[in-house]
């Protein structure tokens, strides 16, 4: 009984950690950009009473033995980069991407961050940044007078002066991609950086040999948050937590028998 009330301790935790996971994806369900985590656990050690495999006799065998589990643990919360959907906006600088790669955002302190939130727009110097003013790399600048601003396919940044027609390019978008996604570190703001599970960022032009998707202009991209998923997940979650809190109970009336047999 012991074991019982650890091992439903650790479900319980679990469980919290669970919701806390599902609590967030659902608040970023509008977020440009956002991908959502799925929370992942793995059972603990295991107390062999009894080892399978072992010896039952000169010339027999235990077939399956006794084994009790400790519980559980989360031990990762993927992010899942299935693609959101797309949203038309009045904003020519909005630009999704259809398919792999993120955009490339330098940071503050002079390190790059990558995102799927192509939501930008000019500083005062028109260069194209993020929202938190965070430079697109590599730098686009636009001047003051830049009319009719297009954003290729291939991430060809261009536009007209008043009283010409010629058009003139300030730039090309590229785009970075991970061997595993998947491990790169969050840092809000939808921002994340490369790690070791990561590996090293693949830089490339939109559309072209490297794998990475092609731009499509005026459109974000929306969180691919689930809100019916993640609903079921959160009655799942919460039925786990009261089932656990029931073992919990249970294992305590337990206890509570065996104490009264000295009185």
């Amino acid at each position: 009984m012991i074991r019982a009330l650890y091992s439903a301790a650790s479900g319980m935790s679990a469980q919290e950690m669970n919701v806390d996971n599902i609590a967030n994806n659902l608040a970023n369900s509008n977020t440009v950009g956002y991908k959502a985590r799925r929370a992942q656990f793995q059972d603990l050690m295991y107390q062999s009473v009894l080892q399978p495999g072992a010896s039952s006799g000169q010339q027999t065998l235990i077939p399956a033995g006794l084994q009790l589990g400790l519980g559980t643990r989360p031990t990762s919360n993927e992010i899942v980069f299935s693609e959101g959907a797309f949203s038309s906006t009045d904003n020519p600088l909005d630009v999704a991407i259809q398919g792999s790669g993120f955009f490339q955002i330098m940071q503050p302190n002079g390190e790059l961050a990558y995102t799927r939130d192509g939501q930008f727009q000019l500083d005062k110097n028109g260069n194209v940044v993020d929202g938190a003013g965070y430079a697109l790399q590599p730098q686009i600048t636009l001047p003051a007078a830049a009319q009719k601003v297009a954003i290729g396919a291939d991430g060809t940044v261009s536009y007209i002066l008043p009283n010409q027609t010629a058009t003139q390019q300030a730039g090309q978008i590229q785009l970075a991609n991970f061997q595993n996604p998947a491990g790169l570190s969050s840092l809000g703001n939808g921002l994340y950086t490369p790690t070791d599970a990561s590996g090293d960022a693949i830089v490339g032009l939109p559309g072209g040999s490297e794998g990475m998707g092609s731009l499509l202009q005026g459109y974000v991209e929306q969180s691919n948050t689930s809100i019916v998923n993640e609903f079921i997940n959160l009655i799942q979650a919460q039925r786990g937590y009261e089932a656990n809190s029931k073992v919990v109970t249970a294992a305590d009336e337990m206890y509570q028998l065996v104490n009264n047999l000295t009185k």
